[in-house]
C-alpha cells in the first residue's frame, strides 16, 4: 500500500453578524467567518491538506474566490468535490486530524456534529474524523477574537 500525508491550514476573518459555519455546523457566536464562501474555516483546512497529499495544488486553484459559482458556497460541497478529485487518482482517506484555534466561542459541544457530518460528506467512519478546539490564550488575532484559524493533516491510502 502506498500512504501520503497532507497538511492543510486556513484562517478567516470574524464580524459581527454574520453566520458562523465551522465544520459544516452553524455555531450560535455574535460573529461568522468572511469569506467568499461560507467562510468554514475547518473544512477548507481539510480540503487543502486532501489536495496536498494527493499533489493536486490548493483550494483556491479548484475554487478560486473570484469565481461567481462559488460566491456563498456551501464548503461541505467544496469537500465532497475535493474528495472526488482524490479518489479520482485512486486514494482514500486513511484519517483526519484537525485543530480549530479560537478564543470564543468554546466549541466542545459542536465536536461530535461536526465529526459525524465530515465523516458523512467524505462516506468514512465517524472514527476517522479527529477534531480538537485550542485557544491561544488571548494572544494573537485568535486570542483577540479578530478571526479563526484550522489546522488539519490528513493520511490517504493508495486503493
Amino acid at each position: 500500500m502506498k500512504y501520503r500525508v497532507g497538511i492543510g491550514y486556513d484562517v478567516h476573518r470574524l464580524a459581527d453578524g454574520l453566520p458562523f459555519w465551522l465544520g459544516g455546523v452553524a455555531v450560535e457566536h455574535t460573529k461568522g467567518s468572511v469569506g467568499h464562501s461560507d467562510a468554514d474555516v475547518l473544512i477548507h483546512a481539510i480540503c487543502d491538506a486532501m489536495l496536498g497529499a494527493a499533489n493536486l495544488g490548493d483550494i483556491g486553484k479548484h475554487f478560486p474566490d473570484t469565481d461567481p459559482q462559488y460566491k456563498g458556497i456551501d464548503s461541505k460541497i467544496l469537500l465532497a468535490k475535493t474528495y472526488g478529485l482524490v479518489r479520482q487518482k485512486g486514494y482514500t482517506l486513511g484519517n483526519c486530524d484537525s485543530v480549530v484555534c479560537l478564543q470564543k466561542p468554546k466549541i466542545a459541544r459542536y465536536l461530535p456534529q461536526m465529526r459525524e457530518t465530515l465523516a458523512q460528506v467524505l462516506g468514512v467512519d465517524t472514527d476517522d474524523i479527529s477534531i480538537k478546539a485550542t485557544t491561544t490564550e488571548h494572544l494573537g488575532f485568535e486570542g483577540r477574537e479578530e478571526g479563526v484559524s484550522a489546522y488539519s493533516t490528513v493520511l490517504l491510502v493508495k486503493n
